[in-house]
């Protein structure tokens, strides 16, 4: 209802509940719904797969197998209610298994009409190519905003080469382009990640302080500035902000109105260059 058509979800967010709600959401919209899922990590009791640290203080069970791919499509399906998956990640790469082999698997599915296009996540530029080989990929999902711009180093050309879109998750570093980050809650997971940590946590909000000041001189809030920045920087680059609250979404959606010229674009990329957080960069 209010403009969003792409709706981004994963098999594994909420053990397969989140899919089940999205399910319940676009039944009577589904012309209008660009239903987008991920899947790969193992979140069934029943099965197994290969352990992969996340640098958040934990590891994931990733399955890229054909048996794999074929029971989480098909589950995948069920649970939204629908006949067809718009767009369809692989969500991480399983080290045990040779991408080929998993991205064939894949294009087996969009071969019987149950997923139209095929996605990457948390890939390497060389491992897109060796998929894109295979069966054409349409998006690679990687961390991506004012945050983190590792992306700009060697994945996003060799996707503009390739012509693939680049969707950044967490386009708001977690929260902090936000500008409301000011300490962390007991047990909030981004104390694992080491730019909220110590002394890296106010350099960053130093370093930061500018973008905000920006943001109110063109009457933005920070996180539609830094969305919108995104959103500037190409036709092929489609952030995916997540919220908890409508309020957020609104705000978000605004940020597609935002035309940013190219002295606005040229400050932002001088206030926050890449590699110019405090703290290692995590997978």
């Amino acid at each position: 209802e209010q403009g969003y058509t792409m709706i981004d979800n994963a098999d594994a967010y909420g053990n397969g509940h989140n899919e089940t709600l999205v399910g319940t959401a676009i039944r009577d919209r589904r012309e209008t719904a660009f239903v987008a899922t991920k899947f790969g990590i193992v979140f069934e009791e029943d099965q197994t797969g290969t352990e992969v640290p996340t640098g958040w203080g934990f590891a994931l069970n990733i399955n890229g197998t054909p048996a794999y791919v074929h029971r989480s499509v098909d589950n995948s399906l069920k649970r939204l209610g629908i006949d067809t998956i718009d767009l369809w990640y692989l969500h991480y790469p399983d080290p045990q298994v040779p991408i080929e082999e998993t991205v064939g698997a894949m294009g087996a599915a969009v071969s019987a009409g149950k997923v139209r296009h095929l996605g990457l996540s948390n890939v390497t530029a060389e491992q897109v190519r060796r998929a894109h080989a295979v069966h054409p990929i349409a998006a690679v999902q990687y961390e991506y905003s004012l945050w983190r711009r590792a992306a700009e180093s060697e994945l996003l050309p060799t996707l503009r080469e390739l012509g693939i879109a680049l969707v950044p998750w967490s386009p708001l570093g977690s929260g902090f382009l936000t500008g409301t980050v000011e300490t962390l809650p007991e047990g909030d997971f981004r104390h694992n990640n080491p730019r909220f940590q110590n002394a890296n946590l106010a350099v960053n909000q130093d370093r930061f302080a500018p973008v905000k000041n920006l943001a109110s001189q063109l009457g933005l809030t920070p996180a539609q500035l830094a969305l919108a920045w995104l959103l500037n920087s190409g036709d092929d680059i489609v952030p995916i902000p997540g919220t908890r609250k409508v309020d957020r979404l609104t705000e978000n959606a605004h940020a597609a109105e935002v035309q940013l010229d190219a002295a606005t674009m040229a400050e932002l990329n001088r206030l926050m260059p890449a590699g110019g957080t405090a703290g290692a960069t995590l997978v």
